[in-house]
């Protein structure tokens, strides 16, 4: 009888491994006593008792709230910088010196006045509060000086309208005691409802009376200051006196020495000093004279006449700064820092070494070799006639390296064409507009038709760009395998990989990058607030004295324009990409192109710089969006010195009338040049003949040849098919293609292309100002920072 043999299908069970299962003692007797990482690395926490948790909550609440006391007194005490207050009147019906001389109350305190220009600025010390206040105004319509002034303020102080608020421009209230009784209640609640929807936080007070003047004092003396981050980790001045000493060599450029108190944090001499508008300067020395403005003066008897105290008070103060003169610091030249912002880019970096002449021969030979060409000839033909007979089967295979056509560029030819043109035609002819009445002739007069007509386009760019997404013509005049030889085709544009290192541009060799820029930013944050810096304290008056400042500094304080000055962090003078994070502002609605000219205000720094707009995404590819849209939130990314955020933003943009018009808000993201903003170009095509699977698509391409090179490239449509091309079809840009399943007749095929895109290196540190009889608009936007 035959045994029983189990077949090939047979059920094979796996063998027990019993050496890899231990018990949790033979596990224990292995590990002679260590420990798991997990337990190592775990905090001990230890348990409080009910009365003891208690206990700390209630030390905790007392230490914040010593903290917050402890930085109310030293703001605008003794041993603090004086509480600066911005007067920001925003209705042509305020009287802004009325308001003033509410403010400047004798029976409160001394007053210290300092007129420069037209603008009037004064200092009000009150020993009763304990507090001093420097009280300063801009000039109306000077929109860039309001904000540079609303960085360092401690209160912005807006001064309404009874009636209308606040006007077309945009918490006291003034001239509402002269309305009737009856109407004072209305008003009152009719402007705190406007203004509660944008300050929320804040409180709407009177300005008619001294009584009213002493009551918002009062609060703003105990009010809570709101921090700013890119303030609180720098030191700042706000100049109140400026000396210009020229130098020997140049009498356009010398020391300028500037006087004020420090804040944000301590002043070394040894970092650059950034004066807004106008660059990065080094220091020479830090002098501390005596404080021009003591909250407690020394004992004068009191005088008959307040304006000879007042004149007394001032000439004491002056004698006292001169004879308490000393200096602080003076700058190492082992340990300043550069005010180099660019790389000096070597043009024999990455080169090889020069070649032998061995090597140089060796090459000869084998060009001369290379360049024989075997031709068929008829017999009896010598060389030099056979150097003339053309090869009927050669083809000229480098046009596509001597010709290189950007899109961009492409774009700027074609509107100065239209351009020309357009001026040609409007010198052939004249044209002559009647009015129907001398309204309309007046009317007609102030309108730009050139202005008009770029904004007609623009506006039609726009509408197209939403209907038809990247969407462009293939060229019939340049082969598409030219005029689009920079792009590339993708697989996914999400997964894809794109080396951010590849054909970056020349502007690259003359930035600075960082090799972490995240963990660079938290060691500079670190050091300042953990390390003692040596140099002036908060709150010290001192004179910085500055090296090679131009002398249109010091003319443009004597006209009456602020000088503020803020220290800079390590590296923040060197030039490198930003990337900021904006979003359009709903009341502006003209449209805003990619690489137009913007003037940006980046924290403490104002500048003009031609943005480049992309998607805010996580990805590492950013679609490039050709406006900035008003949905959505987007990447503008400039070539600017470097900034550590966080640090807000804005945008504006200079008119052809020379008005500034808020166009975007938003924050700093990161410095990064390695973000890679990809501009997509979709070439359309319609299909001709339609089979199962195939089709003949037409109009994508006009000749052979440029449907061979984009053959690898593949195709997509407008109703989710994807495909690819097969073979073309005749010598007119026909091709078959294959499709994941059958098209529509009114299908439009797509083809995507990319390349990356670099912004324009336009950076300008100088921004007019705006004409000075036009009022700037400022549609709903507020300065950002402590506002009540």
């Amino acid at each position: 009888m035959a045994a029983h043999r189990p077949g090939p299908l047979k059920q094979q069970n796996k063998a027990h491994k019993g050496g890899r299962h231990r018990g949790r003692g033979s596990a224990q007797r292995d590990g002679k006593g260590r420990l798991a990482l997990k337990t190592l690395s775990k905090k001990v926490r230890k348990e409080l008792s009910r009365v003891d948790q208690r206990h700390r909550a209630s030390q905790l609440r007392k230490q914040k709230k010593e903290a917050v006391l402890a930085e109310k007194r030293q703001l605008g005490g003794k041993d603090g910088p004086p509480h600066q207050v911005l007067v920001v009147p925003l209705h042509s019906r305020i009287s802004l010196p009325e308001a003033m001389q509410l403010l400047q109350d004798r029976d409160t305190g001394t007053v210290h006045l300092n007129e420069l220009g037209n603008t009037q600025n004064f200092m009000l010390l009150c020993p009763r509060l304990k507090h001093r206040w420097f009280f300063t105004s801009a000039r109306p319509g000077d929109l860039h000086v309001v904000l540079d002034m609303a960085k360092v303020a401690d209160t912005i102080l807006f001064l309404l309208d009874p009636l209308e608020g606040w006007d077309s421009t945009a918490l006291a209230v003034q001239g509402i005691s002269g309305l009737p009784l009856k109407k004072q209640i209305d008003t009152r609640k009719k402007l705190s409802k406007a203004v509660e929807k944008r300050f929320p936080h804040d409180k709407l007070l009177l300005l008619d009376t001294q009584q009213e003047a002493g009551m918002l004092l009062r609060q703003l003396a105990n009010q809570k200051q709101q921090h700013l981050a890119f303030r609180d980790r720098r030191a700042y001045l706000f100049a109140h006196a400026v000396d210009f000493v020229p130098s020997e060599e140049n009498n356009l450029v010398g020391t300028l020495k500037i006087s004020g108190y420090v804040r944000g944090q301590t002043l070394n001499v040894n970092r650059l000093l950034h004066i807004v508008g106008y660059g990065d300067f080094q220091m020479k020395q830090i002098d501390a004279p005596g404080d021009p403005f003591p909250l407690n003066p020394r004992g004068i008897k009191p005088q008959k006449d307040p304006d000879m105290a007042m004149e007394i008070c001032a000439t004491d103060a002056v004698d006292d700064m001169e004879e308490g003169l000393k200096v602080l610091m003076k700058a190492d030249p082992g340990r300043q820092e550069s005010l180099q912002a660019e790389v000096i880019p070597d043009p024999m970096e990455g080169e090889q070494t020069w070649p032998t002449e061995e090597e140089l021969s060796e090459a000869k030979d084998f060009l001369k070799e290379s360049s024989k060409v075997v031709k068929k000839v008829p017999k009896g033909t010598s060389s030099y006639q056979a150097e003339w007979i053309l090869d009927g089967g050669s083809q000229s295979g480098g046009e596509g390296d001597e010709y290189e056509y950007d899109d961009m560029e492409h774009e700027d030819f074609m509107e100065e064409e239209s351009q020309d043109e357009s001026s040609e035609e409007e010198e052939e002819y004249e044209t002559m507009t009647i009015g129907e009445s001398v309204h309309d002739d007046l009317y007609d007069k102030k309108v730009d038709e050139e202005a008009e007509a770029k904004m007609l386009e623009k506006y039609k760019q726009e509408r197209l760009e939403e209907m038809f997404p990247d969407e462009v013509d293939t060229p019939r005049d340049v082969a598409a395998r030219i005029r689009f030889q920079k792009y590339r085709g993708l697989k996914s544009f999400r997964t894809s990989p794109w080396d951010p290192k590849e054909n970056l541009p020349q502007d690259y060799a003359r930035i600075f990058q960082f090799q972490n820029f995240t963990n660079t930013r938290k060691s500079i944050f670190k050091e300042v607030e953990e390390k003692e810096v040596e140099g002036a304290e908060v709150g010290w008056y001192v004179t910085l004295h500055v090296s090679e400042v131009p002398v249109s500094v010091v003319e443009c304080f004597r006209q009456g324009t602020p000088l503020i000055a803020f220290s800079l962090l390590p590296h923040e003078q060197k030039m490198s990409v930003l990337n900021m994070v904006v979003r359009r502002d709903p009341g502006n609605t003209e449209p805003v192109k990619a690489k137009e000219e913007l003037i940006f205000h980046c924290g403490f720094r104002r500048f003009r710089a031609s943005p480049l707009f992309s998607q805010h995404t996580a990805a590492d590819k950013h679609k490039l969006q050709r406006f900035l849209t008003a949905d959505m939130a987007l990447v503008a990314t400039v070539y600017a010195p470097i900034t550590f955020p966080p640090a807000s933003v804005l945008l504006f943009k200079q008119k052809s009338n020379g008005m500034h018009s808020l166009i975007a808000t938003g924050h700093l993201m990161s410095v990064d040049p390695d973000r890679m903003v990809i501009k997509r170009v979709v070439l359309s095509g319609h299909p001709f003949k339609i089979f199962t699977k195939m089709a003949v698509v037409r109009y994508m391409f006009f000749n052979r040849e440029d449907v061979l090179w984009f053959k690898p490239v593949e195709l997509r449509t407008k109703w989710g098919r994807r495909g690819h091309i097969k073979e073309p079809l005749g010598t007119h840009g026909h091709m078959k293609c294959s499709f994941d399943g059958k098209l529509k007749s009114q299908d439009t095929v797509l083809m995507n292309l990319y390349k990356r895109v670099f912004p324009k290196w336009t950076y300008d540190p100088y921004v007019p100002e705006p004409v000075p009889w036009l009022k700037s608009e400022i549609s709903s936007t507020v300065p950002q920072g402590g506002m009540e």
